[in-house]
């Protein structure tokens, strides 16, 4: 769907950046449904997720077509998403925010974790979230759900437009995930919103500083007043920010 190749300098960036800063970016450019609604984090991990998008599509499952056999194919969707995820990338599950059944568990998601998968986000809901919460790559779901994905989903495409918590995310679209949730970056903004939020961070935490030290928000935040300007230049010589 894309050609953009995330960059190690724009992955770096974007690792010390928050989906905050990356939601107020996207607005400016009109983008306002870039949130990957109702997922949040299995656990709270010490990183920033970031690679681009890899995706798996579910729909709604038809009875006849998912026994528990068909795991015995070795076509089947979900296996072959979860072993040809690339390296360095999320793999991004639709399944329509329906969280009463699984799209995944522990065996699964730690084969991701081991071939190098930068996260996982799910809409739905996965099982044995324990043992998902202990691995070192971040992962989001909607809630720990212990039926099995054939109850209610059937994994149909990979590596197609998706939706995930009413999202739209495209193959290679850039995703960012910390403790608040997790942003999707269209693949082509994904240099330039590195470098805007790069600044933003930058700036906050001098305001940060300001507040704590009893200053007010007006004309501070946003910075509407030129001495604040130049107290943030000061700043930034003083700190190297």
């Amino acid at each position: 769907m894309t050609d953009y190749v995330l960059s190690d300098a724009t992955r770096e960036k974007l690792k010390k950046v928050s989906t905050a800063s990356v939601a107020t970016a996207l607005f400016k450019r009109g983008l306002r449904n870039q949130f990957v609604q109702g997922v949040v984090p299995v656990e709270r991990k010490p990183v920033t997720m970031v690679g681009q998008a890899f995706t798996l599509r579910y729909i709604p499952a038809r009875e006849d077509r998912n026994p528990l056999t068909v795991f015995r194919n070795r076509d089947h969707k979900q296996r072959v998403a979860v072993e040809t995820c690339p390296e360095g990338h999320v793999l991004v599950m639709d399944a329509r925010k329906d969280a009463r059944a699984a799209t995944a568990g522990s065996i699964l998601i730690t084969r991701l974790a081991l071939r190098g998968a930068a996260g996982v986000v799910s809409d739905g809901g996965v099982r044995d979230a324990a043992g998902i919460a202990a691995l070192d790559m971040p992962a989001y779901f909607a809630r720990p759900s212990a039926p099995t994905n054939l109850t209610l989903h059937e994994a149909i495409e990979i590596n197609v437009p998706i939706s995930c918590g009413d999202a739209p995310v495209f193959p290679g679209d850039v995703m960012l995930g910390d403790g608040d949730g997790v942003m999707v970056i269209p693949a082509h903004l994904a240099d330039e919103i590195a470098d805007e939020c790069t600044g933003m961070e930058s700036y906050e935490d001098f305001v940060l500083e300001q507040v704590q030290a009893g200053a007010g928000i007006i004309g501070l935040y946003p910075a509407t007043d030129e001495d604040n300007l130049t107290k943030y230049a000061e700043w930034r010589e003083r700190s190297g920010r």
